[in-house]
């Protein structure tokens, strides 16, 4: 079955850098684009970035857009979120997705475009 395991989460402080990491298995990973989003509680989920499946093309949201960075290996089957210049408002529970249809970007920021999710890696930055 598919699986989606994040880790690398933590604490930091502001001015910091994470290396998130998300672990896939149970589907051919090269096929699928994949997205991290971050929710905090009483908080809808919120779109941080995307990434095609061939890993060519990558969409961010304008908050992080300059500090962090999506990318996948294929052989390993690992999707990543290098994030740094770390903020505040960067705390949050993470969680990666894969997309629902192969080979599709379309919706990349709407969570009901993803059919599968990990469990989340906390993310907590100070000021």
């Amino acid at each position: 079955q598919v699986q989606l395991v994040e880790s690398g989460g933590g604490l930091v402080q502001a001015g910091g850098s994470l290396r998130l990491s998300c672990a896939a298995s149970g589907f051919t990973f090269s096929s699928y684009s994949m997205g991290w989003f971050r929710q905090t509680p009483g908080k809808e989920r919120e779109f941080v970035a995307a990434i095609s499946a061939s890993g060519g093309t990558t969409y961010y949201t304008d908050s992080v857009k300059g500090r962090f960075t999506i990318s996948r290996d294929i052989a390993k089957n690992t999707v990543y979120l290098q994030m740094n210049n770390l903020k505040p408002e960067d705390t949050a529970l993470y969680y990666c997705a894969r997309k629902n249809i192969r080979y599709d970007l379309r919706d990349y920021v709407q969570s009901r475009s993803y059919a599968y999710w990990g469990q989340g890696t906390q993310v907590t930055v100070s000021s």
